[in-house]
């Protein structure tokens, strides 16, 4: 059943993001077609998606065969409307469009001879859409923030912390996420869909040229979800690489881990990634669903396990060649004292040395909970070194505080 969106008006606060950061594909007809981006971005849930019938009907060719679907969908919805399959993973046959709201370019298509989102067009009568990109498509993704950044991510190591001044390493942010946090702390690059969309060579020479300016060795990509369009993240490290060919240069991915499948971690090592973070969110099923506003139980256990299994084969595979550290949420509100012990348990038969750090969950976007204290994190840092961990961090409103 197709789908239309409500303005509640006594919810909204005329914050202006869903006109500042949402791609609407319906907005040059005047028109909503049910996309969902402006209900995923509102921070004060002023709009919803209800069920509207569509009466009239368009005929479109999905791939040479003819298809009829309601008028007024996104293409994604009229190929799931045709029977095209849609994907949960990069790695799985069918539409993979997990951010649906255009950041993160994984559901191009070729449309009517144009590569196009899948999730921001709108079909119409005649269309001809093929699901197989030209030859010479070089993937594209929306890109932003490329700065120095001071803080750092889990994967960077407690060594390179403790030497930096002002600035630790050069970061850019991609749009586009397959998680819907209540408490998302990046939510304006999260489901931005207006931006410039940036080849992997393009976003590598702005984020090489941040690192000469700031003469720094660590470059780090990060989110919104840095892994979801995979094509584009594993060219972009490669050019990384090519870029910056001396010894010190340091690659960086910071990333959910929920679709690092040992393929994809093979393919992103060779590439040339030589640091990765991977921000665990729980070891219960009900407790990652909780952070991470998933609805869908099998989805979440699948991308929870993803998460752990990649933390597990970067550790016995890798560990000479790519850094790892993993991140550990905690606020009372989502996550109880014992299970980030039994967190710290299950990493610490994986590897005692692994780098952890507890991140101290906060109130952001539409979370109202409350702030950890510094003395919280602290104590949780001294548990988890208690269990045998060797380096744990906390993170404190004062930044980071080490082993």
């Amino acid at each position: 059943m197709p789908f239309v969106a409500v303005h509640h008006p006594e919810k909204c606060h005329r914050c202006g993001v869903c006109s500042e950061i949402v791609d609407c594909p319906g907005s040059d007809d005047l028109i909503c077609i049910g996309c969902g981006a402006c209900v995923l971005t509102c921070p004060h849930q002023a709009l919803e998606l209800v069920e509207e019938p569509r009466q009239r009907k368009v005929t479109i060719e999905v791939n040479g065969d003819m298809a009829v679907v309601p008028e007024r969908i996104s293409v994604k919805e009229a190929l799931k409307e045709s029977g095209y399959p849609v994907a949960t993973s990069p790695q799985e046959p069918g539409l993979f469009a997990p951010c649906e709201v255009g950041g993160c370019w994984s559901c191009a298509l070729e449309i009517d001879g144009v590569v196009r989102l899948a999730c921001r067009t709108i079909v119409r009568n005649g269309m001809r859409i093929r699901t197989e990109l030209p030859q010479d498509y070089v993937p594209r993704r929306i890109m932003m923030n490329f700065s120095g950044h001071p803080a750092g991510g889990v994967g960077t190591p407690w060594q390179a912390r403790s030497n930096h001044s002002s600035y630790l390493e050069v970061v850019c942010f991609a749009a586009g996420c397959n998680f819907r946090c209540p408490q998302c702390q990046n939510w304006l690059i999260t489901y931005r869909g207006r931006g410039e969309a940036l080849t992997p060579k393009q976003a590598a020479q702005r984020l090489s040229l941040v690192r000469e300016q700031l003469k720094l060795n660590r470059m780090t990509i990060s989110g919104g979800e840095s892994t979801l369009n995979r094509a584009w993240l594993t060219q972009f490290v490669a050019e990384l690489k090519r870029l910056n060919p001396d010894p010190d240069a340091r690659c960086h991915v910071d990333t959910n881990g929920s679709l690092l499948t040992h393929d994809y971690i093979d393919e992103l090592a060779e590439a040339g990634m030589t640091d990765i973070g991977i921000d665990l969110k729980a070891l219960e099923t009900d407790t990652f669903m909780r952070i991470t506003g998933l609805k869908d139980k099998d989805l979440a256990e699948k991308y929870k396990e993803t998460a752990w299994e990649a933390v597990r084969y970067l550790i016995h595979n890798y560990s000479e060649k790519v850094f790892a550290g993993v991140g550990i949420p905690y606020n009372r509100s989502f996550i109880s004292i014992s299970e980030i012990s039994l967190m710290g348990q299950r990493l610490l038969s994986i590897d005692p040395s692994i780098q952890v750090t507890v991140l101290n969950y906060r109130p952001e976007f539409r979370s109202n909970i409350a702030m950890p204290r510094d003395s919280e994190m602290v104590a949780l840092r001294d548990m988890l070194q208690q269990l045998g961990l060797r380096t744990v961090l906390a993170q404190t409103t004062t930044g980071n505080i080490g082993p």
